[in-house]
């Protein structure tokens, strides 16, 4: 069950390293986020370097209109960020949670988070622009279902052999294998089809 009622949309373009540009979907508001920073090598590069980045980030991603970001929001939002990244990270591998990460995600998701509204009323209720905090407690309250116990055996990392991306497998039957089919996954199916087609030799 959703922690948050607000309705956000999940995944993003990703270039990596090399050039290539591919959709990630990470399963998760709260990992899209850990993915603005390095998480693993295959995802490595920093993207937010000043208030404006982060409000640049929430404005593509949250359907509302979001204030402007502070130097001090930006504080907030790596130190909310890299804990959520510990914690996935962790939970992907089988480690241990950091308590100090636990607490700063449980204090993020205390906060008031951006209300649900109901379209078609002739008032305004609330705030017609939400606070760059009002968004980092969605995010942070997303996360706290992320790393619940229903998704223990579903944050993965991909299977690709020089990849270490961390995704939330939402598939039905709970099999995804890959960051991204378009990436990895087709990566694979070509190394196979190449041993396929590999002449055998005699010993």
């Amino acid at each position: 069950m959703p922690v948050s009622t607000v309705q956000i949309p999940v995944g993003q373009w990703v270039v990596s390293g090399d050039g290539l540009r591919w959709w990630f979907d990470s399963g998760s508001l709260a990992l899209d986020f850990a993915c603005t920073g390095p998480i693993g090598a295959s995802l490595a590069e920093e993207l937010l370097h000043a208030p404006d980045d982060l409000a640049g980030w929430l404005r593509e991603r949250f359907p509302m209109a979001i204030g402007d970001a502070r130097t001090r929001d930006l504080f907030d939002a790596t130190a909310l960020r890299d804990a959520i990244t510990r914690l996935a990270l962790a939970a992907a591998h089988g480690g241990e949670r950091r308590s100090d990460d636990v607490d700063i995600v449980n204090l993020y998701a205390a906060t008031p988070d951006i209300p649900p509204s109901l379209a078609g009323g002739s008032r305004q209720a609330g705030r017609s622009v939400q606070l760059v905090g009002q968004a980092l407690s969605t995010i942070a309250r997303d996360a706290v279902d992320l790393l619940g116990a229903a998704n223990a055996e579903r944050i993965r990392v991909c299977a690709g052999d020089d990849c270490d991306i961390v995704f939330l497998d939402t598939s039905r039957a709970g099999s995804r294998r890959w960051c991204s089919m378009q990436r990895c996954g087709n990566r694979a199916k070509v190394r196979a089809h190449r041993a396929r087609k590999r002449p055998v030799t005699a010993g």
